[in-house]
């Protein structure tokens, strides 16, 4: 979808969870600016606990309903009662991703009467909160604020990105490493399910890497790309996915097709990250079964030459 302005920003960067604290990953509205990276051994923030989440009675009444062909769906109508940033749910099976996550709600500053007291640059909001707006070191998933993702599909952003903590138990986006294994994980949970507050969407993993979060370090700003208004930024976008890939899933990819993009920390010492990029599918492609996906010709005949050499190895062997 084209917008008349892009706001561009620095790397929105989720924080991974170390053995003995957590890296806080924090923004800068400036591009030019890197995000920086603060260590502590133990959380400083003040935690009051409460057994219920303090909602007022009239917060339903504040959402304003926006018709779509099936309106919202049930489960989003129970969340937004929670929280109205809710902006949808992901699910990949094989994994722990089995959230909702939120609309980051942008620049925020001093006291809100709904987001609470401090002051939050943009992709910052839900580092370290629950769905409540509550402290959670963990944080939540939460898409960039730039994104659009709602009832029409036509102002749809082209790339949904998605940032989460990366734990070492596997919580939020800790489970994607598995990816990292190889081939044969990917082969068998190769599909993520995406809802939005009214339909629900498969996409099929294309490309999965590691990349830096450091603007002058990398020209793929991955961040600062959920709107892709041209052939060529979408061609551009794809070709830094595929130059760093952990392997070729031959996916075909063209423009047009509607992009997810999923991010978390891989190792804090250079600030880099390990992404999910996949696309939704097209007509006729049906999620659980990768065979129906479009594949790259240069994909199929490598794969149809690599059957015919090991066929022919396989005859060459003297018999037993």
């Amino acid at each position: 979808m084209s917008r008349s302005i892009k706001i561009i920003s620095a790397c929105a960067a989720c924080a991974a969870a170390l053995g003995l604290g957590a890296v806080a990953v924090f923004l800068n509205n400036d591009k030019k600016q890197v995000p920086t990276i603060s260590k502590s051994e133990e959380t400083t923030v003040p935690v009051e606990t409460t057994t219920e989440p303090l909602i007022p009675e009239n917060l339903s009444d504040r959402y304003s309903y926006v018709p779509s062909r099936t309106g919202e769906c049930e489960r989003t109508k129970s969340l937004k009662r929670l929280n109205k940033d809710i902006m949808g749910y992901i699910k990949i099976d094989g994994t722990q991703v089995d959230y909702p996550f939120l609309l980051d709600p942008g620049e925020l500053n001093g006291s809100d009467p709904y987001y609470g007291e401090g002051s939050y640059i943009p992709d910052s909001y839900y580092l370290e909160k629950d769905i409540f707006r509550q402290y959670y070191d963990r944080g939540s998933l939460f898409a960039d604020y730039r994104n659009i993702f709602g009832s029409n599909e036509a102002e749809h952003s082209e790339n949904l990105v998605i940032y989460g903590h990366n734990w070492y138990d596997g919580t939020m986006m800790g489970s994607l490493r598995k990816y990292r294994s190889g081939a044969d994980f990917y082969n068998q949970y190769p599909f993520i399910k995406v809802s939005s507050n009214y339909r629900d969407y498969d996409y099929v993993i294309f490309a999965f890497l590691v990349t830096s979060g450091t603007y002058d370090a990398t020209d793929f700003h991955y961040w600062n790309m959920e709107e892709i208004d041209t052939e060529e930024e979408f061609n551009f976008y794809i070709d830094c996915c595929k130059r760093s890939w952990c392997i070729d899933t031959g996916i075909d990819v063209k423009y047009g097709d509607q992009l997810l993009t999923l991010s978390t920390c891989y190792a804090d010492w250079d600030n880099s990250r390990f992404i999910v990029v996949a696309r939704k599918l097209r007509d006729g492609e049906v999620a659980g079964d990768l065979n129906s996906v479009q594949h790259t010709e240069e994909f199929l005949k490598a794969q149809k030459e690599a059957a015919e050499n090991a066929a022919k190895q396989a005859e060459e062997q003297p018999q037993q």
